[in-house]
């Protein structure tokens, strides 16, 4: 049994969430994931919750369900944010959107609350193609979504992870913004093809109406909310606004991000595209 204080990862079971809490782990450090099916549970619409989740916590991860655009998010963000510095928790570590000037709004409403932040910046995970939405369409040979040629430099959710860890952990991250991208910017289309090069199978992209896909989406019955998000990530964030990769690794962790066809290969080895 330690007495030390616990890294407190919100959305502990999500895609960045999950990695850190297994990085944590691996180095000894106390974890409480927070969670509704949590000891103690945590409910993002029940502030009763905060309290008890913030007891023994000395920093915390928040990766906010389902996403810092939706309406009320930045008003639980100040909340939340200001419930953990009145705990004595100042170190604060938000996933935040990249291009996003909902998210934006969030960042700022922890700021207000005076605790001490770091925020990282991304869009477009390279794990969508394996662990969520996307990983279907990959089975079925075949990626039809509403993307064209915009290239999009896909964020590793393991050097999301490295640095969440780095800022929760560690001195000389507070204050800092880390916009986290892959290397090098690649289309839908060609990242696609890196799949089905490294999985050994043909995989098409198809790029389709935003309204046909919505309607499909509905018929697959996607809840509304997430239809809403998945189509204003397509057709409002995927304007070439994010095109370019951002130094965001590099600042925090001195070292280059994944590249994805690293990722498409290791992936790949897995057995999951297959």
């Amino acid at each position: 049994m330690t007495n030390e204080a616990k890294k407190l990862i919100l959305g502990g079971t999500g895609k960045t969430g999950r990695r850190i809490v297994r990085r944590l782990e691996e180095r000894g450090v106390p974890v409480r994931v927070g969670s509704r099916s949590g000891e103690p549970p945590f409910d993002w619409k029940d502030r009763s919750t905060w309290q008890a989740v913030l007891e023994g916590v000395d920093a915390v991860y928040i990766a906010y369900y389902p996403d810092l655009t939706v309406p009320g998010a930045a008003e639980d963000i100040g909340a939340f944010g200001a419930a953990a510095v009145e705990a004595g928790i100042d170190r604060i570590v938000l996933l935040s959107g990249r291009g996003e000037p909902e998210a934006a709004v969030s960042e700022n409403a922890l700021k207000d609350a005076g605790a001490e932040w770091t925020v990282l910046r991304c869009s477009w995970f390279a794990q969508n193609f394996s662990e969520d939405y996307l990983l279907d369409a990959v089975l079925s040979g075949e990626v039809a979504v509403p993307a064209g040629d915009v290239p999009e430099p896909f964020a590793d959710a393991d050097d999301i992870a490295d640095v969440a860890v780095a800022a929760l952990t560690e001195d000389g991250h507070a204050g800092r913004t880390y916009e986290i991208t892959g290397a090098r910017a690649l289309t839908f289309a060609e990242a696609v093809a890196e799949i089905a090069d490294a999985a050994g199978r043909k995989i098409t992209f198809t790029s389709v109406p935003a309204e046909g896909y919505a309607a499909a989406l509905k018929e697959h019955g996607v809840p509304d909310d997430v239809t809403d998000l998945l189509i204003y990530l397509f057709t409002t964030v995927l304007d070439g606004r994010n095109a370019l990769p951002a130094d965001g690794v590099r600042r925090a962790l001195d070292r280059e991000p994944r590249d994805f066809t690293e990722f498409a290969r290791d992936t790949a080895a897995t057995g999951v595209w297959t």
